[in-house]
């Protein structure tokens, strides 16, 4: 009688054997607004937060034993709870108190990653004066961060996104190679317009936060506005070079800039000139230029960019 042999554990020796991989969960896009009821005027703060958690999750994932998983909702009324106990602060800060919050108190997870936006509302003003407690909705910018906590370390990444920036010279385009595809014209004097999604590493977590982005961001505005541009690609890395100048506690910065097109209109067929004054902005197709402005010698990021959009 033919009998089978133990079966080999194909998880270990099998040819193309089927693993679980690196894997999180979360509760994404939280929204919290806070309140400070100062005498004199209130303080709004408006943010969405993202949390996921990572660790020892196989059991949930190959079985279903759920043994191990703080629930979603959890994460959610967690947010709350930490932003009633104390003011929430800056978004770093607050995002460090949530990531160290999950890794202390649940035994299965060893690394919590944290993203905020800040959305911006400005007070109204009434008879010339800011109003105490009524408040407008600002421009669609957004201050982010993205904190990782793990084994003792934490990682801040911060950031904006959707910062539109145009100006109406100091900006030209030419010298390109042209093949019989090329219809775009050569231009020593175009408008530049962008929006910009920036996002720089902090080497250590002694940072004034807000100060530092504010300077971050006046370097980028800056630049943009005073550099001569002969391509958004030397822009960019201006941009990024500027920071890196300007805060030694940058690492590295990661720049996406959409080329916002503006194209002259041709008014020949109604009889007129058009002396770079009147333009169509198209939306679509857009040129999208990235990069990454290094610091030689810059700390190890360790897990600061992990699952991360890469620009």
């Amino acid at each position: 009688m033919l009998t089978s042999p133990d079966p080999v554990p194909t998880e270990l020796t099998a040819p193309g054997a089927i693993r679980l991989g690196a894997n999180q969960y979360g509760k994404a896009e939280v929204r919290l607004v806070t309140v400070s009821r100062e005498p004199d005027a209130h303080h709004l703060r408006d943010l969405t937060i993202s949390t996921a958690l990572r660790g020892d999750l196989a059991d949930t994932h190959l079985t279903g034993d759920n043994t191990k998983v703080l629930t979603t909702d959890t994460q959610k009324n967690t947010v709350y709870a930490l932003a009633g106990q104390q003011p929430v602060g800056e978004i770093e800060e607050f995002a460090l108190r949530l990531g160290r919050h999950f890794v202390a108190t649940q035994a299965a997870i060893d690394q919590a990653r944290v993203l905020v936006d800040e959305h911006h509302w400005r007070r109204v003003a009434v008879a010339g004066q800011p109003h105490p407690h009524a408040f407008a909705r600002g421009g669609g910018e957004t201050r982010t961060t993205a904190v990782t906590v793990a084994a003792g370390q934490a990682w801040v990444v911060s950031g904006l996104r959707d910062l539109v920036l145009l100006k109406t010279a100091g900006s030209e385009f030419h010298g390109f190679p042209r093949d019989r595809y090329t219809t775009l014209p050569e231009t020593t004097d175009r408008v530049l317009a962008t929006s910009v999604t920036a996002r720089w590493r902090y080497q250590h977590l002694d940072v004034a936060w807000r100060a530092a982005f504010e300077e971050v961001r006046a370097c980028l505005v800056g630049v943009f506005a005073d550099q001569h541009s002969r391509s958004l690609q030397q822009t960019l890395y201006a941009m990024g070079e500027a920071v890196l100048a300007a805060r030694p506690d940058v690492g590295e910065i990661r720049l996406s800039l959409p080329n916002r097109h503006h194209v002259p209109v041709d008014l020949t067929p109604f009889g007129l000139t058009n002396d770079n004054e009147v333009f169509v902005a198209t939306d679509r197709p857009y040129g999208l230029i990235e990069g990454e402005v290094r610091r030689e010698g810059a700390s190890d990021p360790g897990l600061a960019w992990h699952t991360l959009p890469a620009f």
